[in-house]
């Protein structure tokens, strides 16, 4: 027997054919004027092919089947593989042969390079994110390398360079391109790696580019699968770097045994895991006792990323919860014609306005490290953006899950992904208080960082009465900056930063919305149906 209950009507169609770049106006114009508008075109078809419903599937079958390892094989001999849904690897090519790992380290990178790499990450992680742990650290080592790799993997270079990925078991100078990882954190010390008690000792001569025995643990080895990492050891002469690869030179396998992979919150397409080194060989990253200076190199970019992924997660859930409003129907109106609901996407839609006119003006900043403004801005603007955005972007996934209700709960929708995934950013590479201590750390003993204030704030002074308040708030704690009050600090830093962006380039309605909204110590304000209007025809590419 068959018969119908009810017809399903009134319940909107999932997101997906969407053009992940023409469909975000802040994102095109902070592009623009930032020193990149040479790569809108190329922009504008990653957006289209990431955002096609193809894209959006390897994304969910790269979560819904994660990583498995394979410890040994029928024959009962080691192995430590990690096996991969073929989603992960066709996502790992788009990634690479966008040049998200290494577009600005190319001889010939153009002027811009940093910001058009910052737009390609940014529409990268609104598709799926795990694949951006291998690509960030890649990014942040290859500019080390360039100027340390050992002379045994010199040969390495080129395929560091390259745009293809290649997934296979094999000597570097074997394969189309490679890719690098980290391992810094031991069980007992996690960010404090001064404590770490991985030993290394020379196989023969001491110093740069020279072998040494390593033994220890890592309870964090981020993407064991790639071809070398890079990690902290106890040497003779203290903490050093080394540069340890998964095949040696004559192309037996390293003696890293991975323990286990590590059950996840989030981040579930990405293999981390936990790795013992039993006689392992690595090859030394500058001098003796030099190791945290040599990672912290590395670090300033993975933390930028941090800020990158996450607010391209938060794009992504707006992106969701306007299409959805857009269809769906509350007592005869569509939900984002509902008063209170205009309210909610509208300053979402700003908060974002804000982050992404930050964003793109700090990538411009990593791109000038000669100059000392430009690496003041850097290096201050980069823990505060990590901090504020990854934070923020908890409960900003959240309210985007309300706005599509149960629906926006369930697996079947994208969202739950995205909110599992948010924490990570927060955590890895330095958490909140590590953030907002080291920028305090800054504000303290970097050259030339109040000048860079003074220059970047006084541009807007007088332009609007709350930032002008909160700058005057800010100079006050600077006085005499506590440490217990790092993260009151660091979160009002970043929103005078993101305001003077505003005020600099947005239209002066919504720049002033903006500060009330961000910068008004007696509470948020409602925005004029105007500025909910043009907020949310901006968000949509308009």
């Amino acid at each position: 027997m068959t018969w119908n209950t009810h017809t399903v009507f009134n319940q909107p169609r999932p997101l997906s054919n969407s053009n992940l770049f023409l469909s975000d106006t802040p994102l095109r114009e902070a592009l623009i004027r930032e020193g990149a508008e040479w790569d809108s075109e190329l922009q504008a078809s990653v957006g289209q092919q990431l955002g096609s419903a193809e894209s959006l599937e390897l994304g969910r079958l790269a979560n819904a089947w994660p990583p498995e390892l394979l410890r040994y094989n029928a024959c009962g001999e080691r192995l430590d593989e990690v096996r991969f849904h073929p989603a992960w690897h066709l996502l790992m090519q788009g990634l690479c042969a966008n040049r998200v790992h290494n577009l600005c380290w190319q001889a010939d990178a153009r002027v811009g390079a940093f910001v058009a790499r910052a737009a390609r990450f940014i529409q990268h992680a609104q598709v799926e994110a795990g694949t951006l742990c291998p690509i960030t650290m890649t990014f942040g080592a290859i500019p080390l390398l360039q100027q340390s790799l050992p002379a045994a993997f010199h040969h390495w270079l080129p395929g560091l360079l390259s745009d293809r990925y290649d997934a296979h078991l094999q000597p570097g100078d074997q394969k189309r391109g490679l890719l690098i990882g980290m391992g810094m954190t031991e069980k007992q010390g996690g960010t404090d790696v001064l404590s770490n008690t991985t030993s290394a000792q020379p196989l023969a001569s001491r110093g740069n580019g020279e072998a040494y025995r390593l033994t220890g643990h890592k309870w964090f080895f981020s993407v064991p699968q790639s071809d070398a990492h890079l990690v902290l050891a106890q040497s003779p002469g203290g903490l050093s770097c080394f540069f340890l690869p998964r095949l040696l030179p004559d192309g037996s396998r390293n003696a890293i045994r991975i323990e286990r992979l590590k059950e996840k919150l989030g981040n579930r397409s990405n293999a981390s895991s936990e790795v013992e080194f039993c006689n392992a060989t690595g090859w030394l990253l500058g001098e003796e006792g030099d190791g945290v200076r040599q990672i912290l190199k590395m670090g300033g970019y993975t933390r930028f990323d941090c800020a990158l992924g996450s607010h391209g997660l938060m794009r992504r859930a707006l992106s969701v919860a306007l299409y959805h409003a857009h269809q769906r129907q509350v007592m005869g109106k569509n939900l984002v014609d509902q008063p209170l609901m205009r309210q909610v996407l509208s300053a979402q839609a700003l908060q974002l306005e804000g982050q992404t006119a930050l964003l793109l003006r700090l990538a411009r900043a990593w791109s000038s490290p000669a100059d000392e403004s430009e690496r003041a801005f850097s290096r201050l603007f980069t823990p505060a953006a990590k901090y504020v955005i990854c934070k923020n972007g908890i409960n900003f996934v959240g309210e985007a899950m309300e706005v599509l209700g149960g629906i926006g709960y369930c697996e079947e929708n994208e969202l739950p992904r995205l909110y599992r995934e948010m924490p990570v950013n927060s955590i890895w590479e330095g958490s909140g208080n590590v953030m907002c201590l080291d920028v305090l750390r800054v504000l303290a003993k970097q050259p030339g960082v109040m000048e860079m204030l003074n220059r970047e704030f006084d541009a807007v002074k007088g332009v609007n009465r709350h930032f002008d308040s909160g700058w005057r708030q800010l100079k006050l704690r600077l006085r005499k900056p506590q440490e217990a009050q790092a993260r009151e600090i660091t979160s009002l830093l970043l929103r005078l930063a993101e305001g003077a962006q505003l005020l600099k380039s947005l239209d002066p309605p919504l720049a002033d919305a903006w500060c009330r909204q961000m910068l008004d110590r007696r509470g948020t304000s409602t925005l004029s149906e105007d500025n909910c209007a043009r907020l949310l025809l901006r968000a949509t590419g308009g």
